[in-house]
């Protein structure tokens, strides 16, 4: 019985801590994965440590300004700072060679200077767990610098409980905001980019907006709503901020047109001008021909009374004379 009762209690220290925990992004398990962890604001950041969270948390490695970084022997030839510097805000952490025993919750937790402590939580999951954002319900265009609104409402009246919006990467998955709407109180993930949202108690439908758009805020929204009978919905918004890109990709079509536009003229024109020559090259010679034969034709009919050669010494047509037979025998009597 004594141990049923510490294995009951081991199962709930390991899974109430759990059931707490709001992760800022899902990132799906690869073989050289890397968790972002960036600090959003003008702070100095003093330390650094990352943790696993376990039935506690283990530390992995810490950085600090002073001292540079240290990872933990468990960790060794495993993790390392991707982009740490002595001013860096950026203490993003990659793996070597992970597997399926990094699977569960990390921790980056920050000291900073003058506003305290600051924790990102990321959840990495297996491949076959990691919810893709399937195709988008709709899109929006905007251009850099605007302030950019995304709006989805349920399709039924829904007594709603809560409603999160996520931006969907291919290898993670980031919370942007998530509203327990009954509580009328809103939990704000990390997300390094300022997220403007609604959330109170008689929501019908949710927004979220996004300050001065750039070229990275582009990619896949999706807005999630939980009703009372356990009823889900989803909607994905495919946002592109053009980035002057749209214009620039104009511009080649548009001088490609023109000039196949100017060729064809061209082709157009010298064939003609050949066919015209052509055309009138036959009409010459045929002209040419027509008094040839108009002329041959006048010598033909014309005939001289004068022969050029006249006949010589007998030599032309036979002369018949008409003249008397004579008999020179004697006719017998009768």
């Amino acid at each position: 019985m004594d141990r049923l009762t510490l294995l009951l209690a081991i199962l709930y220290v390991y899974t109430a801590p759990c059931e707490e925990i709001f992760w800022d992004t899902t990132v799906k398990l690869a073989k050289n994965m890397t968790l972002a962890c960036v600090y959003p604001l003008a702070d100095t950041v003093t330390q650094t440590e990352w943790f696993k969270i376990k039935t506690e948390r283990e530390s992995m490695a810490i950085f600090n300004p002073a001292y540079h970084g240290i990872v933990r022997e468990a960790y060794i030839d495993r993790v390392y700072f991707s982009n740490h510097t002595m001013t860096s805000h950026d203490m993003t952490l990659s793996f070597h060679n992970a597997s399926e025993v990094d699977v569960g919750f990390y921790s980056c937790f920050l000291h900073t200077f003058p506003h305290g402590t600051w924790q990102k939580v990321i959840r990495v999951v297996p491949p076959d767990n990691f919810e893709d954002a399937g195709p988008p319900n709709s899109q929006m265009v905007s251009e850099p610098g605007k302030n950019v609104t995304l709006t989805c409402e349920p399709r039924e009246n829904l007594l709603l409980e809560e409603v999160s919006w996520e931006k969907i990467q291919p290898q993670q998955t980031d919370l942007l905001i998530s509203c327990n709407v009954s509580q009328g109180r809103s939990y704000t993930s990390k997300y390094p980019r300022q997220i403007l949202s609604n959330c109170n108690k008689d929501m019908k439908k949710a927004f979220v907006t996004i300050p001065n758009v750039i070229g990275s805020d582009s990619g896949l929204y999706r807005c999630g709503f939980k009703a009372s009978p356990g009823e889900k919905e989803t909607f994905v918004i495919r946002l592109t901020v053009t980035d002057g890109e749209t214009k620039n990709t104009y511009i080649p079509f548009v001088a490609g047109g023109a000039v196949l536009l100017l060729l064809l003229f061209i082709l157009i024109t010298t064939i003609t001008v050949i066919t015209y020559k052509r055309r009138k090259r036959q009409q010459k010679r045929g002209l040419f021909k027509d008094f040839w034969i108009t002329q041959n034709r006048a010598t033909n009919n014309y005939r001289n009374p004068f022969p050029p050669n006249p006949p010589s010494g007998g030599a032309g047509e036979d002369i018949y004379v008409n003249h008397p037979v004579f008999c020179l025998g004697p006719r017998a009597r009768v």
